[in-house]
């Protein structure tokens, strides 16, 4: 006997990870070519609501604790942040579920 199992429909959030499904995590890992102001600008570019000086913040965790979740929502607003923070040059750890 075959069962087919439909995932929970997720809520499009701002970004806390409402909804049905855990959120899924972007995750920026602390590298030594990125510095803190390119860090920063590429946050503000991608993720809505983060400003510069709220990037410049995230930079400084990344930097202090080796890694810090940028972003947390539902599955395809990780990806797609996920894949354009990559192409910006900002070391990425694969996306994670909360």
């Amino acid at each position: 006997m075959s069962t087919t199992l439909t995932p929970p429909r997720e809520r499009l959030g701002r970004g806390e990870g409402t909804g049905l499904g855990r959120p899924w995590h972007v995750i920026v890992r602390n590298d030594d070519h990125n510095t803190f102001q390119g860090v920063a600008a590429a946050l503000a570019a991608v993720l809505p609501g983060v400003s510069y000086d709220r990037g410049l913040e995230l930079a400084n965790r990344i930097h202090n604790t080796g890694q810090a979740i940028v972003w947390s929502g539902v599955r395809e607003q990780a990806e797609l942040y996920w894949e354009q923070l990559r192409e910006r040059g900002l070391t990425m750890a694969p996306l994670e579920q909360g």
